[in-house]
C-alpha cells in the first residue's frame, strides 16, 4: 500500500485499487497486468511500480490507469518489495536478491555484492541509505547498491522495516528489533507483543504501528518500550501493509480489506467500498443473467450483459458466503455457509430463506430438477425438498450425513453425490438409497460433478474421470490433464472444460479424450466455478474476479504461450509449457543463440554471455500456427553456464490460496509452518506434489492455529502443496532449499 498526495493505492490478490478519497470508495485500475497478484508497489510522483507474484515488475504513469510490463534484465518474476530513491529504482526478487533501474525500469542490473544471503523480502530507505530486510538479517548499501554490508540482526527473517531518522524498526519471526545507531547495534523490543509473528511497521509521527499474523495490530507511543494491542473495530487479525497520509493510518488485512484510523489507533474502520477481496465459490445461469456466489462476505452478485458490469444482490439475505448457487424456472437457490438455502423468485432483487429445519446448514452443493432440490450440506448429509424449499428431509439411506457432498448431479431418474473422503454415490429412487459406485476412480475425494448424454465426468482430488455405464465403472482422462484436483466441470457440444486447483482451465474438443490449457489471459489460476452461457464460457476465481471467454476463440485458436521460472539450482530455469491448440501438436523452439528444437520438452545451455530472446511457434491438428517470444527475464552475464529445461505445466505457478491461510518460511530447508485464523480444530487431508505431479508425501492432519510439516526427507525443487477438508481449499507453490 502506498500514498501519493490524496492518491493511496492498495496492492491485492485482485489487482491494483485505487482511492481518492481517503478510502471511502476504492476503482480498480488493471489495465495491462497480465498478473493480479500484485505483493509490492513504490511510488513517486506520476510514477507508480507494482511487483506481482508471476510477471515480474509493471510500470504506470497515469495513476494506475494503464501499466506495461518493465522487466528487461530482471531473472525471477516474484517480487516482494520494490522502493524508489531519486531515479533509482530497487527490487527485490524472490531468492535472486536486489535489482537496481536506472531509468524507469527500462532495463535491469543485479546489484548483490556484499549479500550473504539472497533471499531478500524487504526494502525502505534513510536518505541515501537503502536498507534490505533478508532471511539473514538487515544488508545497507550507501552507493546506489554497488556494495552492500551487513547491519544486522544477524540470525533473523526480516519481514518488514520501518526508518525514522538514525531509528530502524525491523519485524521478525520473533518480535522487533530497535537500532538507534543505523544499524550498529539492536535491542529487542516486545514488551507488550502477544504475538512475535510481525508482518507490516509503520511509523506515524511518534507512534509505532506493527502488524502481526494472528493478533492484528500493536501501537507503541514510547519508540517500542512498550506495545499494546489497537484492533477496536478490526475484523481482520492477519496484517500486510500499512499507508500514512496525514493523521491517517491505514491497514491492508487479509481476507477483510483495508481498515483506517484517525485517532492513533483507538479505533478503526473498514474502508472497503469497491475493493474486492471475495473468493467466487459458485456460478449459475438463468437466461441472459449470470449469478456469482461469492466468499468472504461479497454474498450474491450478477450480471446481464455477459459480465461486462456486475450488481450485488443481497436483500434479505441471513449471510454472505455463498457457498453454491442453482436455478430452476424463475427460482434461483442460494446455499449459504452455515445458514441454509435461500431462494428468489426475481433475478435475485429479494431473498427468502428456504431452510425449514435446516437453518444452520452449510451447503455445499445444490441440484435443482422441477420443484425437487436436492442439497449436500455439512453436518447434515444430503436433503431433499419437494416443493421448491417450503419444507427438507433427510436422503441419506446409504450415505453417511458425515460424509460431505460437494457436489451433486442428476441425470434422468438417477442421482449422483461426489463425497469427501468416500467418492461417487448413486441413487435411482429420489434419494431414499444410496449406493456407492467408485470402481476405476483413484480418488474418494469428489469435487464436481457434470452429466452430458451417457456421460458423467467427476472431477476428484487426482483428476478427471469418466462413466459411460450411470457409474459401475470409471476411466481417468489425462492425455494432457495432469493428475491435479479439478474442481469445476462445464460442458458446451462437445467441448469439456475443467477449471482445477492451481493449474487454470484446460479443455477438450473430443471428449475428453485429449486435453489443452486455456490460460491466456486468465491471472488467476484456481478455479473454483465454471459456467456457460451462450457462445461464453465463465470462470470463477479464488481472487473474486470472474473471468470471460469466448468458447470458439478458445476451440479455433492456438496458442504458443510458456513462462520462464528459476529454479531452485543458480542458473538454471524452467520453462512450463502451456501451448494449446488441436491435438497433436508440433513444435519449433528458437533458443535465441542460433539454435533450435523441435520437441515439446526440450532442454538447452547457453554459454555465451548476452540477452535471449526465446520463442515458441507451434501449429496445431487444424493448421493454425501461433508464436509466442519472451525476452523478460533470462539473461547472462556470468562466467557460469545458464541451463533451462521445458517442463510440463503442473502448477509451479503459485495460486493464491484461502485467505484462511499462511505459510511460513517460505523457501524452507527442514520444514513449513501453516497457519490458521480458525482457532477450532478440524481435519484436513494433506498433500504435496513435485512438478512432475507426482505425489511425495500424503497424510490426513487435525489441528487448530498452526502445524508443522517435515520437509527433510525432500531434495531441493519446487513442490505444490495442497490442503483441503469439506470447506476449505488451499493450494501453494513450496520451495525446498537446503
Amino acid at each position: 500500500m502506498v500514498v501519493s498526495g490524496t492518491n493511496i493505492f492498495e496492492g491485492t490478490d485482485a489487482g491494483v485499487f485505487l482511492s481518492s478519497n481517503s478510502g471511502i470508495t476504492w476503482t480498480s485500475v488493471n489495465n495491462g497486468l497480465h498478473n493480479y497478484s500484485v505483493y509490492s508497489l513504490a511510488i513517486s510522483g506520476d510514477t507508480l511500480f507494482a511487483g506481482t507474484g508471476d510477471n515480474g515488475v509493471y510500470l504506470s504513469t497515469n495513476n494506475g490507469s494503464s501499466w506495461t510490463a518493465v522487466n528487461n534484465g530482471l531473472s525471477n518474476i516474484y517480487v516482494p518489495a520494490l522502493v524508489i530513491s531519486g531515479t533509482n529504482v530497487f527490487a527485490a526478487l524472490d531468492g535472486i536478491g536486489v535489482y537496481l533501474s536506472t531509468n524507469n525500469g527500462t532495463s535491469w542490473t543485479q546489484v548483490n555484492t556484499g549479500f550473504t544471503n539472497t533471499q531478500v523480502v524487504s526494502l525502505a530507505k534513510m536518505g541515501t541509505n537503502i536498507f534490505a530486510g533478508t532471511a539473514g538479517g538487515v544488508f545497507s548499501t550507501n552507493n546506489n547498491g554497488a556494495s552492500w554490508v551487513s547491519v544486522g540482526p544477524t540470525g533473523y527473517f526480516i519481514n518488514a522495516i520501518a526508518v525514522d531518522g538514525n531509528n530502524i524498526f525491523v519485524g521478525t519471526d520473533y518480535g522487533i528489533l530497535l537500532s538507534t545507531d543505523t544499524g550498529n547495534t539492536w535491542t529487542l523490543v516486545n514488551t507488550g507483543l502477544t504475538n512475535l509473528y510481525i508482518t507490516s511497521l509503520a511509523i506515524s509521527g511518534t507512534n509505532v504501528f506493527a502488524g502481526t499474523s494472528g493478533d492484528g495490530v500493536f501501537v507503541s507511543n514510547n519508540y517500542g518500550t512498550n506495545w499494546a494491542p489497537a484492533n477496536t473495530g478490526i475484523t481482520s487479525h492477519y496484517i500486510f501493509a500499512f499507508a500514512i497520509c496525514g493523521t491517517n493510518v491505514f491497514a491492508g488485512s487479509q481476507g477483510h480489506g483495508v481498515f483506517l484510523t484517525n485517532n492513533n489507533g483507538n479505533s478503526w474502520t473498514q474502508m472497503n467500498t469497491g475493493l474486492k477481496n471475495s473468493t467466487t465459490h459458485s456460478l449459475a445461469v438463468s437466461g441472459t443473467n449470470i449469478f456469482a456466489g461469492t466468499w468472504d462476505g461479497g454474498g450474491v452478485f450478477s450480471s446481464n450483459d455477459s459480465g461486462i458490469s456486475w450488481t450485488q444482490l443481497n436483500t434479505g439475505l441471513s449471510g454472505h458466503e455463498v457457498y453454491s448457487m442453482a436455478t430452476s424456472g424463475a427460482n434461483i437457490y442460494a446455499g449459504i455457509n452455515g445458514g441454509g438455502v435461500y431462494k428468489s423468485s426475481n433475478n435475485g432483487i429479494d431473498w427468502a430463506a428456504a431452510n425449514a429445519g435446516y437453518t444452520d446448514a452449510y451447503v455445499l452443493s445444490l441440484a435443482t430438477d422441477g420443484i425437487n432440490i436436492f442439497a449436500g450440506t455439512l453436518p447434515y448429509g444430503v436433503i431433499l425438498s419437494t416443493n421448491n424449499g417450503s419444507s427438507w428431509s433427510g436422503a441419506n439411506s446409504g450415505i453417511m450425513p458425515s460424509e460431505y457432498a460437494h457436489s451433486l448431479v442428476l441425470s434422468g431418474s438417477n442421482i449422483f453425490a461426489g463425497t469427501q473422503g468416500a467418492g461417487v454415490y448413486l441413487s435411482s429412487d429420489n434419494g431414499t438409497s444410496w449406493t456407492a459406485v467408485n470402481n476405476g476412480l483413484l480418488s474418494d475425494i469428489i469435487w464436481s460433478l457434470v452429466v452430458s448424454g451417457s456421460n458423467i465426468y467427476a472431477g476428484t482430488s487426482s483428476g478427471l474421470f469418466l462413466s459411460t455405464n450411470n457409474g459401475t465403472s470409471w476411466t481417468p482422462l489425462s492425455n494432457g490433464l495432469p493428475n491435479c484436483q479439478v474442481n469445476s466441470i462445464a460442458i458446451s457440444g462437445s467441448n469439456i472444460f475443467a477449471g482445477t486447483n492451481g493449474l487454470g482451465v484446460f479443455f477438450s474438443s473430443n471428449g475428453g479424450i485429449s486435453w489443452a490449457a486455456a490460460n491466456f489471459g486468465l491471472a488467476d489460476s484456481t478455479i473454483y466455478a465454471l459456467a456457460i452461457c451462450d457462445t461464453n464460457i465463465f470462470a470463477g476465481t479464488n481472487d473474486g474476479i470472474v473471468w470471460k471467454r469466448s468458447i470458439p476463440d478458445i476451440i479455433t485458436n492456438c496458442s504458443a504461450q510458456f513462462s520462464i521460472i528459476p529454479d531452485t539450482i543458480p542458473h538454471h530455469y524452467n520453462i512450463t509449457n502451456n501451448a494449446s491448440g488441436a491435438q497433436p501438436l508440433t513444435y519449433l523452439w528458437s533458443w535465441g543463440d542460433g539454435t533450435y528444437d523441435s520437441i515439446a520438452y526440450p532442454s538447452h545451455t547457453y554459454i555465451t554471455a548476452g540477452y535471449y530472446n526465446i520463442c515458441l511457434t507451434i501449429s496445431d491438428f487444424t493448421g493454425c500456427t501461433s508464436t509466442y517470444c519472451d525476452s523478460s527475464y533470462l539473461s547472462k552475464n556470468t562466467d557460469a553456464m545458464v541451463y533451462v529445461e521445458v517442463i510440463h505445466s503442473t502448477g509451479i505457478t503459485e495460486s493464491i490460496f484461502n485467505k484462511s491461510f499462511i505459510i511460513y518460511p517460505n523457501p524452507a530447508s527442514d520444514k513449513i509452518t501453516i497457519e490458521t485464523k480458525n482457532p477450532t480444530a478440524q481435519s484436513y487431508m494433506l498433500s504435496v506434489k513435485n512438478i512432475q505431479g507426482q505425489e511425495v508425501l500424503s497424510e490426513k492432519i487435525y489441528f487448530a492455529n498452526s502445524y508443522s510439516i517435515d520437509l527433510s526427507n525432500l531434495s531441493n525443487g519446487v513442490y505444490i502443496l495442497s490442503l483441503q477438508n469439506e470447506t476449505e481449499n488451499f493450494v501453494s507453490k513450496v520451495v525446498v532449499h537446503k
